[in-house]
């Protein structure tokens, strides 16, 4: 029983906060002098999870929702790898530096080689991988031999990593007419393109095989192993841990790898997935956004899918919206940044949901 309202008090208050956003976002279409109930159709259609009133040769309500799959599918990555470094109590926000590591080396080393698609695609992966993980294990390195700030140095390593892959896209790999890296080979990308699939084009993301994959296997990290306890445990207390025979700096560049690898994944899924090149000088808000999203997913697994879904909704649809209703793409990104808003005050509303209870169970006076 105290289970199952542990399990309906976590549901609840990303519910909550996503319903006050929602009600709050209407006022504000309506302000514009929109219809909100239109405005949020428009994103549902926009995304493919409602139908369009016509499309065009080859295109269904079926090729929007695998566009949209395909959108956020580097989410779910980049929020997994923001919830594994938490639960250490490490705060990575260099999760898009790593993916822009990830991304660049994986094009320049199979995107632009010869290789079948066989070989090319687990290639993709396992380089990516490696890429991130390498750059999250040396963020966790710095943050238990020098004590540096993890938020200080993946800052640093975010801009480093930044104008490095710019220098290099625009010296030796840059496309003159798009002025973007040169496009990968169809073999190597992760995404199968114009598919046609039952007289339909498709764009099928492998990654979001994946993607599922992970979600389970952090979970069981989480929650069926030594390791996802002691991570938890150097995250709520790092004296304490130390006290119990944990080895702290052991667990805080085990995390950060962890986190790394995931960052990777959700770099090669989105620049040899979704996009197929890089823009220079350019630093995806996608490791960003991926905080707030895990955060709204309370750091659960599952929770992320969710949580991803409905930001990646917002982001996705909000071009229809504003040519089917009128309302501009920012206002979607008001939403979101609202939804993020209450969702950052889900501890404050878990503290009075418990208090409440206690309250309840001790006949109206609180526990000392």
């Amino acid at each position: 029983m105290k289970k199952r309202r542990k399990f309906w008090n976590t549901v609840k208050i990303p519910l909550f906060a996503i319903l006050c956003s929602l009600v709050a976002g209407g006022v504000i279409i309506t302000a514009t002098g929109s219809n909100p109930f239109q405005a949020y159709y428009a994103l549902l259609q926009g995304s493919g999870l409602a139908p369009k009133a016509s499309y065009a040769n080859y295109k269904s309500m079926l090729t929007d929702f695998f566009s949209y799959v395909n959108y956020f599918t580097p989410m779910i990555f980049a929020a997994l790898a923001v919830a594994v470094a938490l639960r250490a109590g490490l705060f990575n926000i260099g999760v898009s530096g790593q993916m822009l590591a990830a991304g660049f080396t994986a094009t320049v080393l199979v995107g632009y080689s010869g290789l079948g698609a066989v070989l090319a695609k687990p290639l993709v992966l396992l380089i990516g991988m490696a890429a991130g993980g390498l750059t999250g294990a040396l963020i966790g390195f710095l943050k238990y031999r020098f004590n540096i700030n993890e938020v200080v140095s993946s800052i640093m390593l975010n801009y480093m990593i930044q104008y490095v892959v710019s220098f290099f896209i625009n010296s030796s790999y840059v496309d003159p007419v798009s002025r973007q890296s040169v496009e990968i080979s169809a073999a190597s990308r992760l995404t199968l393109m114009d598919t046609l699939v039952g007289g339909q084009k498709l764009d099928i993301p492998l990654g979001i095989l994946m993607a599922g994959l992970a979600v389970i296997l952090v979970w069981v990290l989480f929650e069926k192993t030594r390791l996802g306890y002691e991570l938890k445990a150097v995250g709520c207390s790092r004296s304490a841990a130390r006290y119990a025979g944990i080895q702290v700096g052991k667990c805080m560049v085990t995390s950060m790898t962890i986190s790394g690898v995931l960052a990777g994944l959700a770099g090669v899924t989105y620049y040899l997935g979704y996009v197929g090149s890089i823009q220079p000088k350019v630093l995806l808000s996608t490791g960003f956004d991926a905080i707030a999203v895990s955060l709204l997913g309370n750091n659960n697994p599952f929770g992320i899918i969710f949580s991803t879904m409905l930001i990646s909704l917002m982001g996705k649809g909000s071009t229809y919206m504003k040519s089917r209703a009128g309302v501009d793409s920012e206002i979607a990104s008001v939403i979101t940044g609202i939804i993020l808003l209450f969702s950052a005050c889900n501890v404050y509303l878990k503290h009075r949901l418990e208090k409440r209870e206690r309250e309840k169970a001790s006949g109206g006076k609180e526990e000392k």
